[in-house]
């Protein structure tokens, strides 16, 4: 197992860069044809403005992922807005009906882990700000 634990940064790397392209891909149309999109969400109770607000989180985000660089805030906003996507679109056919949210589901996992444990040592993040910090410091009286 520690031979795979070496193997971590580029485990990140490949998943910064899938949900990066993912995410880049969902939100372009968002921006070039924001009209077409509109009623999509005004028909499933959300503001017609959101399909800006979404297209420019997902392309933006995206492209943070695939950087590398503040990984942490990118991610934990991409899996608030796909839980929001799961809540308000995707819910239809209750829990059970997995095949109509699973998608958006994996999506928002894989983002909450990136926001969780960071976005590696190949990456700006560490790069621009170094090795997180993690644990407690020890308090002296």
């Amino acid at each position: 197992m520690t031979r795979l634990n070496a193997l971590q940064p580029l485990g990140l790397l490949l998943l910064r860069l899938g949900l990066g392209i993912i995410f880049i891909s969902h939100g372009y149309p968002k921006l070039l044809h924001p009209d077409a999109v509109r009623g999509m969400f005004v028909q499933h109770g959300l503001p017609s403005y959101f399909a800006e607000v979404s297209g420019v989180l997902e392309v933006f985000g995206g492209g943070l992922l695939i950087l590398g660089l503040l990984t942490r805030i990118a991610a934990l906003l991409l899996a608030i807005e796909m839980a929001v996507a799961i809540w308000k679109v995707h819910s239809g056919g209750g829990y059970l009906a997995i095949h109509n949210y699973e998608f958006p589901m994996a999506l928002a996992v894989a983002c909450f882990a990136l926001a969780t444990v960071g976005a590696g040592r190949a990456s700006l993040d560490y790069a621009l700000f170094g090795k997180p910090k993690t644990g407690l410091r020890k308090i002296k009286a």
